[in-house]
């Protein structure tokens, strides 16, 4: 991956700036992980689906953040997102992402122009509700609401290939627990939602034009302090008369490099794209956090 040199010195510069950081803003708190990644539009979570953690390593006295960049490698296309997110006293988080498609010689194929990208901003809310991922009772998970609006770059193309809007919101609530006595972690996240391909091809189209609901779900178990490996399963709306959309998943190691740092690498399923089958690749990302 030509994005990878970048991803390092992200990372070190990431590591150095973690002590200044975390002294003006607040001393971190959370057990190493228990912040999630970056998902691909930018809420905490999983890689694919948002879980009811919140950004940053801060508690409930002070103010974290965290940023991340994701790139994912398919037979047919590139994936790429970078994202940001602000934490604030483990109740309230704010982020966006910025996700670019690149569609290589499919373009070409599809008439659009060799390398054309897809380009979408992400802008996210997230809400706490109750609930503790890590304390209290066992049967009572953290659970969160949140909404994301997602805005195409590419109106044209994206009108010319059936959505019906080129821009749309994202409704979800998620339930989360970490297990410490058995260090797993359980996820379920109910998503309404119109958008197709994540919203990259726009929202609704000529099979249907409405909100509908979708599951998302994640399972890890942490073998060590540092190791998180699990899987996640995202199902999906088929909206657009042109191409089916299937469901994703993806299965995955997150390694904490440090308290600030982490890096995940997973291979991922996302299916059907544009006509273009079976597109199962590799995704890496890095996180900074504070």
């Amino acid at each position: 991956m030509h994005y990878l040199p970048l991803l390092c010195a992200a990372a070190v510069c990431a590591n150095l700036a973690a002590p200044a950081l975390a002294q003006s803003i607040g001393a971190p708190g959370k057990l190493l992980l228990t912040n999630g990644i970056g998902t691909i539009e930018g809420a905490a979570g999983g890689g694919l689906t948002p879980w009811a953690v919140i950004a940053g390593n801060a508690t409930k006295d002070t103010i974290g953040a965290q940023a991340s960049a994701t790139v994912a490698e398919l037979p047919a296309y590139d994936f790429m997102s970078f994202s940001g997110a602000i934490g604030a006293w483990d109740r309230i988080e704010l982020s966006a992402a910025r996700q670019v498609l690149d569609t290589n010689k499919v373009g070409g194929a599809l008439g659009l122009g060799n390398d054309f990208k897809f380009d979408q901003n992400v802008f996210g809310a997230k809400l706490r509700l109750t609930g503790d991922v890590v304390y209290g009772p066992a049967w009572m998970p953290a659970i969160a609401v949140g909404v994301q609006h997602k805005r195409s770059l590419d109106p044209a193309v994206v009108g010319a290939v059936g959505a019906a809007h080129t821009n749309g919101t994202d409704y979800y609530a998620s339930a989360t627990k970490l297990l410490l006595a058995w260090s797993v972690l359980a996820n379920v996240t109910v998503r309404a939602t119109k958008a197709n391909q994540n919203g990259l091809l726009g929202h609704g189209g000529g099979l249907n034009d409405r909100h509908r609901l979708q599951v998302e779900s994640s399972f890890a178990v942490q073998p060590s302090r540092r190791l998180v490996i699990g899987a996640e399963y995202r199902t999906k709306p088929s909206n657009l008369g042109i191409a089916r959309e299937d469901d994703w998943w993806d299965a995955f190691a997150a390694w904490g490099i440090s308290r600030n740092v982490t890096a995940t690498l997973a291979y991922t399923d996302l299916g059907s794209i544009a006509t273009f089958e079976k597109q199962r690749g590799v995704l890496f990302q890095l996180q900074g956090s504070f």
